[in-house]
């Protein structure tokens, strides 16, 4: 494999772990609205600290799918024919969650605004779910044709691990959400979130156990990479245990930033594993290999020129907006602390 392969891997890589991880607390925030909150009130305090970064936290997602439709096209190719219905799943999500934003700030009874509220949570349930899903269920083997066309059957897409990986990824998301409404808001909101998640991270701990074991017995990841396999699985419990410290010692960046390194570390191993490969066939010997699958020299050096110039750009607008929006959100009526 050439440099610019290793590299546009890698970046795809960084943009769907940005992606898990700045996306991530708004899908947390957003199930909070139903979870959390006792009233509307409590609820618009929620929604007001995702409300400025929501919509821009998720490009990462389309930028993600743009990078590996111009970088590894026959990836992508494989990937959103294969897996059509679930992203239409998540897209759906995506759909009803940006809506809700505008049909609940303009509701005109209260029952519209409840039914508006529950399309929010709902809509930051599915997709997490869903892509939890996907992703493990493409570093399983899957039935792939000699052109590189993926049918996955429902047992490959639906199995224990589909299943456990989706639980994990929205719980994760859920507990990552809960840290940043602790980072957000004052009052009530705040020391709820903090009560739940120091109950959540011994539910958080099993299913990394499970998953592990998952991991051992339905993928080749232990075989073909056992030691990165095994450290990287130690960074994601090991950044758990940071932030359930965190939660317990009511640090609020250390837990933060440990649910953030753990949703990387999910992304982290999944990418590990596949390398070289991008889509494991049945047969070895249909499996999609990195080198065959991304797009000629020219089109990867012409696409790291583009993002040599305009990523730092877009990370500087991106600290400039959490920058300018740091301050904590209060409820109606409180008192500033």
């Amino acid at each position: 494999m050439s440099w610019l392969q290793i590299l546009w891997f890698f970046l795809l890589f960084v943009l769907f772990s940005g992606f898990f991880v700045l996306e991530g607390f708004d899908f947390g925030v957003g199930m909070s609205t139903k979870l959390l909150a006792r009233n509307s009130d409590e609820e618009d305090q929620l929604v007001a600290t995702i409300g400025p970064h929501w919509d821009g936290n998720e490009v990462w997602l389309i930028t993600a799918g743009g990078a590996m439709f111009a970088s590894y096209p026959m990836w992508y190719a494989s990937l959103f024919s294969g897996f059509y219905i679930m992203f239409f799943l998540v897209l759906f999500g995506l759909i009803v969650r940006g809506v809700s934003f505008e049909f609940a700030a303009h509701a005109e009874t209260k029952r519209g605004r409840n039914i508006w509220r529950w399309a929010l949570a709902c809509g930051s349930l599915i997709p997490p779910f869903i892509l939890g899903m996907i992703f493990t269920a493409i570093i399983q083997p899957l039935p792939i044709t000699k052109a590189g066309d993926v049918y996955p059957t429902l047992g490959n897409q639906i199995n224990l691990l589909t299943i456990v990986g989706g639980v994990a990824v929205t719980l994760m998301m859920l507990m990552h959400g809960l840290n940043f409404i602790r980072l957000k808001t004052t009052g009530d909101l705040r020391k709820r979130a903090r009560d739940w998640n120091s109950k959540l991270y011994y539910l958080l701990y099993a299913g990394e156990v499970v998953f592990a074991v998952l991991l051992f017995f339905m993928t080749d990841f232990f075989k073909e990479r056992p030691i990165s396999t095994l450290l990287i699985l130690v960074v994601i419990v090991g950044s758990t245990v940071a932030a359930h410290v965190g939660v317990l010692k009511d640090n609020e960046v250390l837990s933060f930033v440990g649910s953030a390194l753990g949703l990387v570390g999910v992304v982290g191993v999944i990418f590990n594993g596949l390398f070289p490969r991008v889509m494991i066939g049945q047969d070895a010997a249909m499996s999609i290999l990195a080198k065959d699958a991304s797009a000629s020299p020219l089109t990867l050096t012409i696409m790291t020129i583009v993002a040599v110039i305009l990523l730092p750009i877009a990370l500087a607008y991106f600290i400039w907006s959490y920058v300018v929006f740091h301050k904590r959100i209060q409820a109606k009526g409180a008192v500033s602390e």
